[in-house]
């Protein structure tokens, strides 16, 4: 109906065959259409739950947008912002599916290679990749809970911050208090934050009530290596500001304001910080613990909480939340502005970030209180000691609120330490921030007061400062106070003299100073220095320095102040180069200002140029380290907003240019190196400043400028074209690609002139180096995409003009095309660019093949004839070509339709391209064919295997080639023949080919010399194809059995075919895969194989014997005694002592006699002694044997309609091992019955599997001569068998109505196996089946006369025995009614027909008749006993038993003689041996009657009559 067909507008182009419809769509929607019909053939194929999910979910939100796009409603700025989402779930659904990744330009259209220089379609493949990876990354972290961007945005950012917010405090103080938070490094036991101090008042509520809900801190400037820290801890201090013991209460008195130790609390955050847990609601409780006694520094506390697993807390803590923010301050800022705002304490890093911003300025000294020592002098106890830190200057004028004890409180001018009771030696490690602005620095010292603080108000009022110390902030060079501890000196003298700065500046302040200055650092008496006094006390602090204005570094402090000393100017530039990378990039704005001031206020000479130029490379240099990679964002800024040099470009061109000019010259290579890697900063600087001059100057020098640059490039040209040291070429190339891309655009205009120049200058130095460069190198892919670029440009002329430009040089031409074939080679072989980037690789093989093609013609020209040819060079094309051809990106059957149609519209099949090209050049080589068999074997095999039929008829003539050429040449093709069975082997393995190989066939029978020994090498061929094509198939099978089945044909089939190397590498396959099943018996019976193809000889081992690498033998007698000994040990593994001890004995025989080597025998004795022992004394369990029937064509045809018989596992029974094979063969249907099936059941398409146990009949080696232990004997009745029998029964005739027993046979079928079990499988396929009635009939005689035999003798032991099985058994053979009897054999066997046909069974037969004759006496003996026993009720029935026995004795004893024993009890031992059987046999096989069939079942117990029957 016209209703259900919508009309389309679309454009027809090309006719006939090549038509094809465009529809009038948006690129777009016809994108989304092909996706959405690509995306839903994959859907089906997806019952993977999670992807089948996704995928739904993607093409529903495609369909849903390609309708809003249609529907033409949509505003200009929503229809743009739809296209982006909608093209970047195209590209983000084909990562995930694993289809081609898309390249499109800024509008989202799909790029048009052809329209595309190779360079823009490597960027534009750049830039898809990245933003899929990215967006990756997005949905991993939706998956995980993380906030959308969390991953993306820690990667991206150098530094992170820890927000905490504390909710409260419980904790019963009593006093006020301050609350100290910081981050701490357990392991390093120290403190990486500055504190943040919250003052929390005795009513338990922050001190500043505003706050109250408002206490957060942000702890800034974490980097990556703190996030690498193995522990982080955030610890609480809590100082008790107040009286000095809590316990006294009159007040009045007392002295107040005392800062005293109270407790800790500790956090682990390791897992906050690694975003493990990240749950910014959740409220963390951090137990307290107080401090235990007065010398308990809260240092120790810290440590001892840390190493503490429990902490008693009576529930006393903080509550706290937690959460780390990507960024720094500024950032955080912005992004997080409900968590951070103004009111937020910042508390930074002790140190720096690890990358600092232009903008931050900073300036801070963090002082660290670490320890003291002070001598009680005239007091009975220790002091109470309490340190003041402030700041003076040098005219003694405290600098006021320059100390910062905490984020988040208030700079104060003195800092008061807290004071431990009465301790001799008290350790603080409180750390207290000193910021002072820059210009007072040089001027200003730390000054260290201490005083004893007494509890009473009075006596503490009257308390002086007892000493002091200090340390200048700035040294005498003008650089900063060193990092790191300090140990100062204490002086003593008046408290009034102590406060004047003039008394003490002028003395040394640390221990090391007063060493320089001469003075003993140590020494009983105090020494006088001046007024004061050097007291024995001892004090020690720890600084670090924090300042962007600041340097402890001479040699850069020189260089930021040049202006003060002019002269030593060039030595400072020179000196920069050795300062270390931290330190310049800290001051990297200075730094940079400094050289630049440096080069125009000397513009007028050029004293310093070439000095600040290599300055600038290396500051530049440093940048591009990976440590300082995150200041590229400073040296940009700079460049953009701070940078004003407007004269700097010429300067900086000239002596580029110099460089450049004297390339040649030593010392100047390796700087010019240097300066091309800044390159790209140096040109940067150039044009910056050239800006800025226009600015200012208008356009003034356009025309120099130009001119200086144009030289300069020139310059670089010569050097690349002069230099005959291409290194220096390819150093200058790998340090800047894009200058490359710059110069290739694409074609336009009269561009071949330049295209030759471009070919000319660069093509061969970019080859070399491709080759020279590693694979993981960032700039590769780079690189190939020039080298494309470059070829893809050039045409038909310019490979001709390529091979002029080599001149006369034979041997240049051949390096050229050498390096060329090894390079392509290796770049298909592993291809740079990502197996997804289709269109770049289809790209890059069309121009590969176009190359290769114009190469080809090369050799044909110049490298064919006689006097020219060129062996190698010719080799590497025909490998290079068959790895083109073989390559994964072309093998079209892989993809999916829609791929393969869109890659044979656009490029067409390249394999049959290049495939004819390569049978073409083969042709050509005429007489020198010889010389490439069998080189050649394995690549064009290789080549043939591809499943293009085209390709294949086009190829394997080759081979046919060259048998003939080897025939012709040595009258065989030996060589080949060797080279393709190898060959053949590894490629099947890899996964190629089928049996298409029959083409040969025909080329062969065609010629009269190949005919026959050509046809029997092609049958060869084709059968071992199948038995790799099988192996191959069931490889990768889950299940092992098949692997080993298939494992064996192949080395039976190499063993049949004499390839002695191939056959053992199987061989080891196999043994490889026993092992992996535990399988020890049937390995060792493997490695067996290999070891009789050895002799006991000197003879040297060939390469091929020894193909293990754990074997380390030079002769073969070495090897052969390596592997005995893996074989016994492995027959012992299994149990398989008997064949351990064979080997032994062997092996024995060569220690003792050959190799006179006694150690080894005695130890090899010791074992054998052992194996005998466990032989007598260990229990060995008996395997079953099943035999099983595959049948149906479904099955592999290695198994398809063959009997095995499988050896169990121990202890397995029957259903355990159908089960395990069912489960290989889940679709098989189990067959109920366990007779042969019809052809109907073999020819159906179905599996069919039958199963069942049959019984191993024991051939006892004929050394047992004499009856042996039975536990010697076990080990034969189940292993070193081939034979194995299983009775069914079958009927025979019609059935009889009244009897159904009366044509009941049993069948006894002897099944042989092709080798005996165990051997090298656990099973073996059944080579032929014998059934035989008459054997089968003189066994179940014996049996019967056996169960007569046991009954009686039950009987006669036991006079109690119940009757009715005696009666059962005694008149199922008497009474002919029952049909019980023997009657059944003399139809069957005594007859003339039978012996006419059966001459051979003369002697069974007489055996039977001796049989029958014997059961008489015990038929007699037990009608007696039944005569004895019977109950009246059953007299009847006894006295008609005795009449029909009397009737068969008669008959009998007329027939075949009478027997008579001596007495029943001894005729055991005088029957004949064979009637004594070791075991008994499950089954009878004469017609069965009720009583047989019961009394079989009822070996010695009774059973009901009848109970089976």
């Amino acid at each position: 109906p016209a209703s259900y067909i919508y009309l389309k507008e679309a454009i027809v182009e090309g006719k006939g065959q090549h038509e094809t419809v465009i529809p009038n769509e948006l690129p777009l929607i016809q994108e989304v259409t092909t996706t959405l019909r690509e995306w839903s053939i994959i859907w089906r194929q997806l019952y993977v739950p999670v992807k089948r999910f996704l995928v739904r979910h993607m093409i529903y939100d495609l369909i849903e947008w390609r309708s809003q796009i249609l529907s033409g409603t949509l505003p200009q700025d929503e229809l743009k912002e739809l296209k982006k989402k909608v093209t970047a779930k195209i590209d983000y659904g084909n990562r995930i599916l694993d289809l081609d990744l898309v390249v499109r330009d800024e509008d989202g259209n799909i790029l048009d290679p052809e329209q595309t220089s190779t360079i823009s379609l490597f960027r534009a493949h750049e830039i898809a990749s990245k933003q899929v990876e990215e967006r990756l990354l997005e949905e991993k972290s939706q998956k995980q809970n993380i906030d959308i961007n969390r991953q993306a945005k820690f990667a991206a950012t150098p530094s992170f911050a820890l927000f905490v917010n504390l909710k409260n405090v419980v904790c019963k103080i009593g006093e006020d208090a301050e609350v100290l938070m910081s981050l701490y490094d357990p392991l390093e036991s120290k403190f990486i934050s500055e504190n943040y101090l919250v003052r929390w008042s005795s009513s338990g509520l922050p001190k500043d009530i505003d706050r109250l809900h408002n206490l957060r801190a942000v702890f800034t400037d974490l980097g990556s290596k703190d996030l690498k820290r193995e522990k982080i801890s955030f610890v609480c201090q809590i100082v008790r500001v107040g009286r000095m013991e809590l316990r006294d209460n009159n007040t009045r008195k007392l002295t107040s304001g005392l800062r005293r130790p109270f407790g800790v609390a500790v956090m682990d955050v390791t897992d906050i910080i690694n975003g493990k847990v990240d749950d910014e609601d959740k409220q963390h409780f951090i137990p307290f613990q107080p401090v235990a006694g007065e010398n308990d520094f809260l240092q120790t506390v810290i440590n001892k909480v840390i190493a503490a697993k429990e902490v008693n807390h009576k529930g006393q803590g903080l509550w706290v939340t937690l959460k780390l923010l990507p960024g720094d301050i500024h950032q955080i800022r912005k992004e997080f502005p409900h968590l951070v705002d103004r009111s937020t304490a910042v508390a930074r890093k002790m140190g720096f970030p690890e990358i600092i911003m232009p903008g931050d300025v900073r300036n801070d000294i963090y002082v660290t209180l670490v320890q003291g020592d002070f001598d009680k002098g005239s007091k009975t106890t220790a002091k109470n000691v309490e340190v003041t830190v402030s700041v003076y200057d040098e005219d003694g004028k405290r600098l006021e609120s320059v100390i910062f004890p905490g984020a988040g409180d208030e700079a104060i001018s003195e800092y008061k330490s807290v004071i431990y009771y009465q301790v001799k030696q008290p350790r603080w490690f409180e750390t207290v921030k000193v910021a002072i602005p820059i210009e007072d620095v040089n001027r200003s010292h730390l000054r260290f007061t201490f005083r004893h603080r007494s509890s009473q108000d009075s006596k503490d009022k009257s308390e002086k400062i007892f000493a002091l110390a200090f340390v200048k902030l700035m040294r005498y060079d003008g650089t900063t106070l060193r990092d790191g501890e300090h140990d100062l000196i204490v002086y003593k003298a008046e408290a009034k003299k102590l406060e004047d700065a003039s008394m003490y500046l002028s003395l040394p302040s640390t221990k090391i100073e007063l060493e320089e200055k001469g003075h003993p650092a140590t020494g009983k008496s105090m020494q006088n220095l001046g007024s004061c006094t050097i007291s024995k006390d001892s004090f020690q602090i720890s600084t670090l320095v924090c300042s962007t204005k600041l340097t402890q570094n001479v040699d850069l402090l020189g260089l930021l102040k040049w202006r003060s000393n002019t002269n030593l100017l060039q030595q400072n530039l020179k000196q920069l180069m050795k300062v270390d990378g931290g330190e310049v990039v800290k001051f990297l704005q200075d730094t940079l200002d400094a050289l630049f001031n440096i080069m125009m206020e000397n513009s007028e000479s050029e004293t310093f140029d070439t000095l600040v130029f290599d300055a600038l490379v290396f500051i530049i240099g440093l940048i591009a380290d990976r440590k300082f990679q995150h200041f590229n964002p400073v040296l940009e800024t700079y460049i953009k907003k701070h940078f004003s040099a407007t004269l700097a470009y010429t300067k900086l061109t000239k002596v580029l240019k110099t460089y450049v000019d004297n390339a040649e010259k030593c010392g100047i290579t390796d700087q010019l190196f240097k300066a091309m890697k800044a390159l790209e900063y140096i040109f940067k600087f150039i044009v910056r400043s050239r800006i800025l001059f226009n600015q200012l100057y208008e356009n003034k020098g356009e025309a120099d400028f130009r001119e200086s640059l144009l030289q300069l490039f020139k310059s670089i040209n010569e050097m690349m074209s002069s230099i005959s040291d291409q290194t220096v070429i390819v150093k200058v190339c790998t340090s800047d690609v894009s200058i490359l891309a710059f110069l290739l655009p694409p074609v336009t205009g009269p561009t071949q002139r330049h295209v030759q120049i471009i070919m000319e200058k660069l093509l061969r130095t970019v080859n070399r180096t491709v080759i020279s460069m590693g694979r993981d190198s960032e700039l590769i892919g780079s690189f190939v995409a020039c080298m494309t670029a470059i070829l893809r440009q050039m045409e038909d002329y310019h490979y001709a003009h390529l091979i002029k430009t080599f001149g006369k040089m034979r041997s240049d031409v051949v390096d050229f095309l050498m390096e060329t074939f090894i390079m392509f080679k290796n770049l298909i072989g592993k291809n740079v660019y990502p197996f997804d980037w289709v269109i770049m690789n289809m790209m890059q093989n069309k121009v590969f093949l176009r190359a290769i093609n114009q190469y080809a013609d090369m050799l044909n020209k110049k490298f064919l004839d006689q006097a020219n040819f060129e062996l190698q060079l010719w080799n590497n094309y025909f490998h290079l070509a068959v790895a083109f051809l073989t390559q994964e990106s072309l093998q079209l059957e892989n993809f999916s339709s829609a791929k393969r149609a869109k890659i044979l519209n656009k490029y067409g099949d390249m394999r049959r391209q290049i495939g004819f090209e390569i049978r073409d050049m083969w042709y050509n080589l005429g007489q020198h064919k010889i010389k490439f068999i069998p080189e050649m074997v394995g690549p064009i095999l290789e080549m043939t295997l591809i499943p293009e039929t085209e390709l294949r008829k086009a190829t394997i003539p080759i081979f046919f080639d060259m048998m003939q050429c080897e025939f012709h040449s040595t009258r065989s093709f030996q060589m080949f023949e060797n080279e393709i069975i190898t060959k053949l082997d590894h490629e099947v393995e890899g996964g190629r080919g089928d049996e298409q190989y029959k083409v040969l066939l025909e080329h062969c029978r065609k010629h009269k010399y190949l005919a026959k020994s050509g046809e029997t090498f092609v049958k060869l061929v084709v059968r071992l194809m199948e038995r790799l094509l099988d192996y191959r198939t069931i490889m990768h099978d889950e299940n092992k059995e098949n692997r080993m089945s298939c494992t064996v044909n192949v080395l039976n089939f190499y063993k049949e075919i004499e390839r002695e190397e191939m056959y053992i590498r199987y061989l080891y396959k196999l043994c490889d895969l026993h092992k992996e099943c535990d399988n020890y018996t049937e390995a060792a019976y493997t490695l067996l194989l290999h070891a009789k193809l050895l002799k006991w000889s000197e003879e040297a081992c060939a390469a091929h014997l020894t193909q293990r690498d754990g074997y380390q033998a030079a002769t073969q007698g070495q090897l052969k005694d390596q592997l005995y000994q893996e074989i016994i040990h492995y027959f012992d593994k299994g149990k398989m002592w008997e064949e351990a001890i064979a080997l032994g004995k062997e092996l024995a025989e060569q220690y003792e006699n050959e190799m006179f080597d006694y150690e080894q025998l005695s130890e090899l004795l010791r074992k054998q002694a052992q194996f005998y022992e466990n032989i007598v004394k260990v229990i060995r369990p008996k395997p079953d044997y099943f035999a099983v029937g595959y049948y149906g064509q479904g099955f592999p045809t290695f198994i398809r309609n063959k009997v095995f018989i499988y050896r169990g596992k121990e202890y397995e029974r029957r259903e355990d091992f159908e089960a395990r094979l069912l489960t290989q063969f889940p679709n098989a249907e189990k067959m109920k019955t366990t007779s042969p099936p019809g052809d109907d059941i073999k020819n159906s398409s179905g599996q069919y599997i039958q199963c069942f146990t049959v019984k191993p009949k024991l051939d006892l080696p004929p050394k047992f001569h004499k009856p042996v232990s039975e536990q010697i004997v076990s080990f034969y009745r189940v292993n070193e068998v081939q034979r194995f029998e299983y009775s069914r029964p079958v009927r025979k005739g019609e059935k009889n109505p009244d009897n159904e027993f009366a044509n009941m046979w049993i069948e006894r079928t002897i099944y042989v196996t092709a080798y005996k079990l165990p051997g090298i499988l656990r099973w073996f396929e059944v080579k032929s089946v014998e059934i035989s009635p008459l054997e089968n009939a003189i066994e179940t005689m014996q049996l019967t006369n056996d169960k007569i035999n046991n009954m009686i003798q039950q009987h006669l032991n036991d006079p109690n025995l119940p009757i009715n099985p005696l009666s059962m058994l005694l008149n199922g053979i008497v009474d002919p009614a029952v049909m019980g009897g023997f009657t059944n054999y003399e139809k069957a066997f005594f007859t003339e027909k039978y012996m006419h046909e059966h001459p051979e069974d003369h002697d069974k037969i007489e055996k039977l008749k001796d049989l029958i004759a014997w059961q008489i006496p015990f038929l007699a003996e037990g009608i007696r006993i039944h005569g004895e026993k019977v109950t009246e009720a059953l007299r009847p029935f006894h006295e008609r038993m005795e009449a029909c026995f009397k009737q068969l004795k008669e008959k009998v004893e007329k027939q075949y003689g009478v027997r008579t024993p001596a007495s029943l009890d001894d005729r055991r031992g005088s029957r004949p041996r064979s009637m004594v059987r070791s075991f008994t046999m499950p089954s009878s096989s004469r017609p069965l009657s009720v009583a047989s069939v019961s009394s079989i079942s009822s070996d010695s117990t009774p059973s009901r009559p009848g109970s089976d029957g």
